[in-house]
């Protein structure tokens, strides 16, 4: 991949959007909207304002990630629109990740705060517990089993399981990688918790359709991470993005179409 290529990622498939560009396998900076809800108002000026820091254009853009579903029907048509627009543009190259998947890497973030507040922990003179940001103590259960979570609506949610897994050779990720156990499906909550409760091993949720719905996902051995690992970010659509775009796996601009999971609930009005 060249080292210079000048990449945009963006996240709009969930309640809170952002963008991100980076150079190469670099991240440069990254910027969430201001408010939920707030795609189709920000974006435009959140990619202007993102380029003019470092002095770049939109016709620089060699490349554009997107987040593409299953979410939010209005964000993914946004997504998936501007890396039309962007290809027919300038002719940017098109990578599509899983939204799920964007929200699973969350937990490499929390897995390296734990490990960080570990270590601070450990160095302290008191020895006092550190109170953790997650349910749950910090040197106790660590995330091996995960489910990231996303409001489908009228009851029923985007699921999908992953295991982690830190023997892959392939990544240079100490934390590892989340490989899919369960994949992107729509279920109610108590479909969920029978599929997944059954067992002692914890799963760890994560993901905005628990703003409304946790209470409904509690049970024995269900963990929920903090909400601030809920969100899926555009530094993560980069970062899963880049994995893809090392493969030579770019998107067909033509057939390119959110993975909506669900049909979006359009009604056609009779007289």
């Amino acid at each position: 991949m060249n080292p210079k290529i000048l990449v945009l990622a963006v996240e709009t498939s969930s309640r809170i959007g952002s963008v991100a560009i980076a150079v190469g396998k670099n991240i440069l900076a990254e910027t969430t909207f201001s408010a939920p809800i707030k795609h189709s108002a920000e974006i435009f000026t959140a990619i202007s304002d993102i380029l003019d820091r470092f002095n770049r254009k939109p016709d620089n853009i060699e490349q554009i990630h997107i987040s593409a579903g299953p979410g939010s029907f209005t964000g993914l048509r946004i997504a998936v629109t501007l890396a039309k627009t962007m290809h027919l543009a300038n002719a940017a190259k098109i990578i599509a990740v899983d939204t799920l998947d964007v929200i699973a890497a969350n937990a490499n973030d929390y897995i390296k705060q734990k490990k960080t507040t570990t270590a601070s922990h450990s160095e302290s003179p008191c020895n006092h517990l550190v109170p953790s940001e997650i349910e749950g103590r910090p040197g106790k259960d660590s995330p091996e089993r995960i489910a990231t979570i996303l409001d489908a609506k009228r009851g029923q949610f985007f699921i999908a399981a992953y295991q982690r897994n830190t023997s892959n050779t392939q990544t240079t990720d100490s934390n590892g990688t989340w490989e899919k156990i369960f994949p992107d499906s729509l279920m109610t909550a108590p479909q969920f918790l029978k599929q997944f409760t059954n067992d002692e091993q914890p799963i760890w949720l994560l993901g905005d359709g628990l703003l409304y719905y946790k209470d409904i996902f509690k049970a024995g051995t269900v963990r929920f991470m903090d909400e601030k690992y809920w969100s899926p970010r555009a530094s993560n659509v980069f970062l899963l993005g880049l994995k893809k775009a090392l493969a030579n796996k770019f998107e067909d601009p033509l057939t390119l179409t959110p993975n909506y999971l669900l049909r979006p609930d359009i009604k056609i009005k009779t007289r």
